[in-house]
C-alpha cells in the first residue's frame, strides 16, 4: 500500500493506513483503529520475531510502549526474564512503570502482565532519578518505511518519551529502536515530513518480514521544549520536573509560544490562565504581611521583582514541607512569605520571567492530598 499523491501530509497517510485495515478486515481488537496505534491480525506471529534479532538476545533493560499490538514482545521480555518497561499512559503519573510478576508467575500470569491490566496491576513507577540503562525501545506504529521513517497516531507521546529518555541519560542514539507492524503499514514517506524531534526505526517486524533499515539519521538529542506547550507541561508532572532540571542547568527551555505568556519588566500584558495567570479573587501580598523568617513586607524592594500566589495550602502543611518541594523542582524563591493561618505564601523572584517559569514548574504542585493553587500574585497584575 503507498500514499496516493504528491504532497501527502502525515495525517493523509494515517487516514489511508486506518481506512484500509478496516476495510479489508485486516484490523483486530481494539475497533475501529482510527486514531490508535492499529492492532492487526497475526500481531503475535510479528512480535514472535523479535527473539531472533541480536539486539534482543544481549539486551537486559526493555521499554515497550503500551500499544496492543504490542502485547506479545512484552511477554517475550518478561518469558526471557528480562526487565520490562512500560510508559505510563499519557505519562500522567510519571515516565515508567517496571513490570513486576509475583514470584514463580506462570506462563498464564505473564501473559496478564503483558496485558494493559497488568501494566496498571502488577507494576511499580521508576523515578527520574533511577538509575535505569534502556537496551532496546519497542515503539508502535501507524505506519513505517523501509528507510525508517516513523509516524505514530500523531499525539507525539513516543517522540516524547524517547526524548524524556534522552534528557535522563537513560537512552543514547545507538539504541537500538524496533517496531511491530502489518505489512501494509509499510510504506513510502516523504523525508520532508520528518521533524527534528521524530524518532526513526532500526528493525521493523511484520507477520511476513523482518526488516533492518540501516538508517543513519540522528535520533532526538533531547527534549526540544519550543515543540512543548503550556498545555502539556500542565498535564505532564514529570515533564515539568525535567524542565526545572535542564533550566536549572542552563539550558533553554523556552516553550512553544511561550514569550506570549512571559510579562516583559515595566510593561503590562495578558497572561493565559494556563501560564498561571491569576484568577479575579487570588490575593497579593497584604502591605503587613512579614516574612516566616522575619523581614519586610513583599510590596517592598526592587520595582521589577515579582511575587507568585500559592494558594490552597493543606491546614497542618508547614513552610519546610513548602520549601522541600520548592527545591526539588528547582523552583526556589529570593523570598518566601509564609501566611499558613490563611493557608497562603508569597514567593518573590527576581523578575517577571523568573515567576512565570516558577509558575510553570509549580502547576500541579500537590502538598499531601491537596493541590495547590500558584499563580502570579495581586501586585504584580496590577501594576
Amino acid at each position: 500500500m503507498e500514499p496516493r499523491a504528491v504532497g501527502v501530509s502525515k495525517q493523509d497517510i494515517r487516514e489511508q493506513i486506518w481506512d484500509h485495515m478496516e476495510s479489508q478486515n485486516l484490523a483486530d481488537f481494539p475497533r475501529p483503529v482510527h486514531h490508535r496505534i492499529p492492532n492487526f491480525k497475526g500481531s503475535y506471529l510479528a512480535c514472535q520475531s523479535i527473539k531472533d534479532l541480536d539486539v534482543f538476545a544481549r539486551t537486559q533493560e526493555v521499554k515497550v510502549d503500551p500499544d496492543k499490538p504490542l502485547e506479545g514482545v512484552r511477554l517475550l521480555v518478561l518469558q526471557s526474564k528480562k526487565t520490562l518497561l512500560v510508559p505510563t499512559p499519557r505519562l500522567r503519573t510519571g515516565l515508567f512503570n517496571k513490570i513486576t510478576p509475583p514470584p514463580g508467575a506462570t506462563k498464564d500470569i505473564l501473559r496478564k502482565c503483558a496485558t494493559s491490566q497488568g501494566v496498571r496491576n502488577c507494576s511499580v513507577p521508576i523515578g527520574l532519578d533511577s538509575r535505569v540503562l534502556v537496551d532496546l525501545v519497542v515503539v508502535g506504529s501507524v505506519a513505517v518505511s523501509e528507510k525508517g521513517w516513523r509516524i505514530g497516531k500523531g499525539e507525539g507521546y513516543a517522540d516524547l518519551e524517547y526524548a524524556m529518555m534522552v534528557s535522563m541519560g537513560a537512552v543514547s542514539n545507538e539504541t537500538p529502536v524496533v517496531t511491530i507492524v502489518h505489512d501494509c503499514q509499510v510504506v513510502d514517506i516523504p523525508e520532508e515530513l520528518l521533524e527534528e524531534h521524530d524518532i526513526t526505526v532500526d528493525y521493523i517486524l511484520t507477520p511476513t518480514r523482518v526488516i533492518a533499515t540501516g538508517c543513519k539519521r540522528p535520533q532526538p538529542m533531547g527534549i526540544t521544549w519550543s515543540k512543548i506547550s503550556w498545555e502539556m507541561i500542565e498535564k505532564i508532572p514529570v515533564l515539568r520536573s525535567l524542565r526545572a532540571r535542564e533550566q536549572q542547568a542552563g539550558k533553554d527551555v523556552t516553550l512553544q509560544g511561550e514569550h506570549q505568556h512571559l510579562l516583559e519588566p515595566g510593561r503590562q500584558q495578558a497572561v493565559p490562565l494556563s501560564a498561571g495567570r491569576r484568577p479575579p479573587d487570588t490575593p497579593g501580598p497584604e502591605a503587613n504581611s512579614m516574612e516566616a523568617a522575619g523581614g519586610s513586607p513583599p510590596g517592598e524592594g526592587a520595582p521589577l521583582a515579582a511575587d507568585v500566589y500559592v494558594g490552597n495550602l493543606p491546614r497542618d502543611a508547614r513552610v519546610s514541607d513548602l520549601k522541600r518541594a520548592l527545591r526539588e523542582l528547582g523552583s526556589m524563591p529570593l523570598r518566601l512569605t509564609w501566611q499558613g493561618p490563611q493557608r497562603r505564601a508569597f514567593l518573590r523572584y527576581p523578575d517577571s520571567a523568573a515567576a512565570q517559569q516558577a509558575i510553570s514548574c509549580l502547576q500541579g504542585l500537590r502538598l499531601g492530598t491537596d493541590t495547590l493553587r500558584v499563580a502570579l500574585a495581586r501586585q504584580q497584575r496590577d501594576k
